[in-house]
């Protein structure tokens, strides 16, 4: 979601959607949403296209990651 909202403007959430290898049509439908953050975040826009292994390497440290690591030291 958070990333999702950080793409404010169409124009960006386009040009982002495009960089992520989705069709140019699909992203203009995709892009002019008018669902809420929080529902494009559990829906299969962002399903698809921001992926945990996507996040990883980009650098986001994920909980469940975060759990099993403190899990194993406990």
């Amino acid at each position: 979601m958070v990333i999702w909202k950080q793409w404010k403007r169409i124009k960006t959430k386009i040009a982002n959607l495009v960089k992520l290898g989705i069709k140019k049509q699909k992203t203009y439908e995709w892009a002019n949403t008018r669902k809420s953050y929080w529902h494009v975040a559990g829906s299969f826009i962002l399903d698809t296209t921001i992926t945990t292994e996507r996040l990883r390497l980009a650098g986001y440290v994920l909980f469940s990651d975060y759990f099993m690591k403190v899990k194993v030291v406990s």
